[in-house]
């Protein structure tokens, strides 16, 4: 599984907004070019971040664009879904017609698969993404 370009760009995005945390505003651009990314797409992203109520504009001379709420309070599952839709791996889940739906023994499970993988996304917030990057583990270092 991948997220898309846009999701992975609004975390990126999202991660460069959280950096002016506080009182200080930043504009579409700033963040453009503090990124790299091109400036439409991250006008695009703010229109939809800002729609979730992750970011706020703030009219004015001061204006700009600020966090919506504290860092720590929003998460990468925040982020994925404000650009994608919910968190699902499969389309069986938003009662889409399958043509092996009768015989298929996985349908009950995917809301748990979903559910866990929102957790595991819903468990990295803002502010930790800020700080330093913590030492890697690898998913084989826990099977056995």
């Amino acid at each position: 599984m991948r997220l898309s370009n846009l999701a992975d760009y609004a975390v990126i995005t999202m991660c460069q907004a959280a950096l002016h945390c506080g009182n200080a505003r930043v504009s579409a651009a700033e963040l453009a070019a503090e990124t790299g990314l091109p400036v439409p797409t991250v006008q695009k992203l703010v229109s939809k971040l800002t729609a979730a109520g992750l970011l706020r504009g703030v009219r004015g001379a001061h204006g700009g664009l600020q966090l919506g709420r504290p860092a720590a309070a929003i998460t990468v599952a925040d982020i994925v879904e404000a650009i994608e839709g919910r968190i699902a791996l499969t389309a069986c889940i938003d009662h889409t017609h399958c043509d092996f739906e009768a015989g298929c023994n996985m349908k009950p499970h995917w809301p748990i698969i979903n559910n866990a993988l929102r957790g595991a996304l819903a468990g990295i917030n803002l502010a930790q993404l800020r700080g330093p990057v913590a030492p890697e583990t690898h998913a084989e270092d826990h099977l056995a």
